[in-house]
């Protein structure tokens, strides 16, 4: 089983990892081409790409303006412990340690707008680049057209390790569109995640999010291999909702907080 997740905007590079143990990206070659044509941006060229603030678009500029092509570990923080937000809240991932974090190095896979697809030692420096934005490369006209079939490529060679070939899909739309389903030659589950409130069910960001990281977790956690065990999953309240749920479709529900 692989597990996709999406990245994070937030991301931490103040605090120091729990680890030293970093693999180099596999694709930091794309990464430092994509970085490199980015530094042509100014703040005001940059916020009317990524469609934020000037603020924000400054502050993006640094991050390439930094940005060092040499592969050299400085400046750098491992994948999984760089990215914050609501699914890496759930996930959880300094606590991850021993068996469970080579557990999440072969299983778990952080889709990136920059690096591709990233394992969760992978190092990382700060950049901000979503996958959905429309950048311009010489392979087209977006970083759909620029990743072309390379990101499913790398997707298959590691389902050849990973046991069943099953893709647990905790990725967002964007994120996943990136990847080619049918070239997988894999089952991909995708399971949702919805609140309930007077007998309606309805997807809120920030708690679908976060369940998103609870399930890789528990996936990690108990070293999980088939889809069958994925229905037991249970945290903070959730629970497989089947008449809701519908082939590879799991919706896991809970009462709305």
């Amino acid at each position: 089983m692989i597990i996709l997740l999406s990245p994070s905007k937030t991301i931490d590079f103040d605090d120091p990892p729990p680890t030293d143990e970093a693999t180099r990206p596999r694709f930091h070659a794309d990464a430092n081409r994509l970085a490199v044509a980015l530094q042509d941006y100014r703040p005001k060229k940059m916020a009317q790409l990524m469609s934020v603030s000037e603020a924000l678009a400054e502050k993006t500029c640094g991050f390439y303006s930094k940005w060092k092509k040499k592969y050299d570990g400085q400046g750098t923080k491992q994948a999984i412990f760089a990215y914050r937000g609501d699914v890496y809240t759930g996930l959880q991932a300094e606590d991850l340690s021993g068996r469970k974090l080579v557990f999440a190095q072969e299983h778990l896979r952080v889709l990136s707008g920059l690096y591709g697809a990233l394992r969760p030692l992978d190092l990382i420096r700060p950049y901000r680049l979503e996958m959905g934005i429309r950048l311009q490369t010489e392979k087209g006209k977006d970083l759909y057209a620029y990743w072309g079939d390379r990101i499913t490529r790398s997707l298959c060679d590691d389902l050849e390790g990973a046991g069943a070939r099953v893709v647990l899909n905790l990725a967002s739309a964007e994120y996943f569109k990136a990847v080619a389903p049918a070239k997988l030659d894999a089952r991909i589950i995708t399971p949702a995640f919805k609140e309930e409130k007077d007998g309606k069910f309805r997807f809120l960001s920030m708690f679908g999010k976060r369940a998103r990281g609870l399930m890789a977790r528990y996936v990690i956690e108990n070293q999980i291999k088939t889809v069958e065990k994925l229905a037991h999953f249970k945290e903070e309240g959730y629970r497989l909702n089947k008449s809701l749920s519908e082939g590879d479709q799991l919706v896991f529900t809970r009462k709305q907080r």
